[in-house]
């Protein structure tokens, strides 16, 4: 029996046997692009995997100072608030806002003329007691005389001894007076008990000012010489205090709050006398000259204390040493650019370097950028040299 085939059973023949060729052209290109010829080549081979870039610093050998690092506070020697001693009117203020001003220079007056009146009345009652004693002391020159012969009693003779010393009481009162009286005078002149800026002013002219204000008339605050108040951990006490009692001060620096400018250069003056057993730290002080006035009372500042210096330190970035299970190490980098890894000591830092006891050599090079995916034996291509 003959099968016959129609016309549409040919035609889906036809686009099986296309589908098939198409299918068997895609294999043979993908077998030859992709493991005859492999990309970033055209001979056959294995893939190369690219250098990682890192960058490098060398260890270097020098004197390195051991400083101790803590945030400190600008406090002022002195802080006055300036007041008036008397009652009354203040008639000029002679000092503008956020003046420098010298200790013993007028700030204001208060109006004098009040206390010009006391004193003239002091002294008028120190010049009546000053006579009436004058004439009891001639008084008893005569009983003396006439008590010797019998013309007087001796009562008579006690009693006016008695009235010269009442005289003699009365002056040194008076004079108690008119020394009071000057003193007003005195504090009627507003003067300036250190130096050091003045802040804003708290009353105008022309009002009447007390004793008794508890704002005062000014704030003066000393800003040369200053002082930096800094806590620092109490296992430090006795390198402080070891350094304290060898010649010369221990030199301490003042930073701004991002430790890239240096502010002032000073002294350790004191150690507090306890620690605080909530933190277990001690308050520092230290003098600054401040001639420039860089420094400002209440601004916090990094306070660097250099406690030691280590002889032929050697020293890398921070940023060289890892973290690790078994402790700090670095990647060191060989001639040859392979990396191994080596595990060290470490000794003191002051933020951005740091001194290394053990694990490293001088002009050796370690990884401080670049590190992420690095292992013992990398191969890296170094992109960038840091100096020493």
């Amino acid at each position: 029996m003959k099968l016959s085939f129609g016309p549409h059973f040919q035609y889906k023949r036809a686009r099986f046997w296309i589908g098939v060729l198409v299918l068997g052209l895609l294999v043979v290109l993908l077998f030859k692009f992709h493991v005859i010829s492999p990309p970033g080549g055209n001979a056959p081979g294995p893939r190369r995997a690219p250098l990682a870039p890192v960058s490098v610093a060398p260890v270097t050998k020098t004197d390195f100072p051991v400083w101790l690092i803590g945030l400190g506070t600008v406090t002022p020697v002195y802080t006055v608030t300036v007041r008036s001693m008397v009652d009354g009117q203040l008639m000029r203020v002679n000092f503008k806002e956020g003046q420098i001003v010298k200790e013993g220079e007028l700030l204001a007056e208060i109006d004098p003329r009040p206390f010009q009146v006391q004193l003239e009345q002091a002294l008028g009652q120190l010049a009546h007691d000053r006579a009436l004693l004058q004439n009891a002391q001639l008084d008893l020159k005569r009983y003396k005389i006439l008590a010797a012969t019998g013309a007087v009693p001796q009562q008579q003779l006690d009693t006016q001894a008695a009235l010269v010393t009442q005289y003699e009481a009365s002056i040194q009162s008076d004079q108690a007076q008119v020394d009071n009286a000057k003193l007003q005078l005195i504090y009627a002149r507003i003067t300036a008990p250190v130096s050091g800026r003045l802040g804003l002013r708290q009353v105008d002219p022309g009002n009447i000012i007390h004793a008794t204000d508890t704002n005062g008339m000014v704030m003066l605050t000393q800003l040369s010489p200053i002082t930096v108040i800094f806590p620092l951990p109490q296992d430090a006490l006795p390198a402080i205090l070891k350094g304290m009692k060898e010649p010369g001060k221990l030199r301490v620096e003042a930073w701004d709050r991002t430790n890239s400018t240096r502010l002032a250069e000073g002294y350790l003056l004191t150690v507090d006398n306890e620690v605080d057993v909530t933190t277990g730290m001690v308050k520092l002080r230290a003098q600054f000259q401040n001639a420039d006035y860089s420094l400002f009372p209440n601004q916090f500042v990094n306070a660097r204390l250099k406690v030691d210096t280590i002889k032929d330190a050697l020293v890398i970035p921070v940023a060289g040493v890892q973290q690790g299970a078994g402790g700090p190490y670095a990647y060191v980098v060989n001639a040859q650019h392979v990396v191994s890894v080596r595990n060290l000591k470490v000794g003191p830092g002051d933020g951005e370097r740091v001194s290394i006891l053990q694990g490293l050599a001088s002009g050796e090079e370690v990884v401080t950028d670049g590190i992420d995916h690095l292992r013992e034996g990398s191969t890296v291509e170094i992109s960038h040299h840091e100096k020493p």
